[in-house]
């Protein structure tokens, strides 16, 4: 398996770095990763990790601008591609085809190729132009997984909230999460 994952420079990139811990618990999960600059800001002011570790977990690395990288080629074989957060940004190169940069021209790939391509928008409120390219972007064969509060299994932490995310995402490649509550019904159904 082969996954390319992209962190933007969205708020939330403790998000993206879950979810690579997530990939790489699956055996043989071959993981592909870009941090925008954006989103390597955003490693500095959110969180204490050490930036050159987080990279150093992914199988291979791809700087931003390296548009030469080999997942910019719909040849290398994935089985898609996961942005998390995803920013306005990005979302709308994505939607509009401008691939400018690694991360969009991945995501344009896999979409060319018929793969899939979560994108976790990150951003409130959501305005018209926003609604707009999200929209384009499921148009396009993107599935939108934006990170909503979850109550109904009773998370109690941020890390509990990460995890049914990324549960949820895995589900979109048919993967099981191990820390992922799914509804399990009304107790009161008779």
């Amino acid at each position: 398996m082969r996954i390319v994952l992209g962190i933007s420079g969205a708020s939330g990139v403790i998000m993206g770095y879950k979810m690579l811990l997530a990939l790489k618990s699956i055996p043989k999960c071959e993981v592909h990763m870009i941090i925008s600059n954006a989103g390597k800001a955003n490693f500095k002011i959110e969180t204490d990790l050490n930036l050159v570790e987080v990279q150093s977990l992914a199988d291979f690395y791809y700087d931003e601008n390296d548009l030469a990288a080999r997942i910019s080629s719909g040849s290398f074989v994935t089985d898609g591609m996961i942005i998390i957060p995803c920013s306005m940004k990005t979302l709308s190169a994505i939607a509009t085809g401008y691939s400018s940069n690694l991360m969009a021209r991945a995501a344009d790939v896999c979409l060319k190729e018929n793969r899939k391509v979560v994108l976790v928008p990150r951003e409130t409120p959501l305005g018209k132009i926003h609604l707009h390219n999200m929209s384009k972007a499921a148009s396009f064969g993107c599935t939108l997984v934006p990170p909503m509060l979850t109550f109904y299994n009773d998370s109690k932490t941020l890390d509990n909230q990460i995890d049914h995310l990324i549960g949820k995402i895995f589900m979109q490649f048919g993967w099981r999460y191990d820390k992922f509550l799914p509804w399990s019904g009304n107790s009161n159904d008779d």
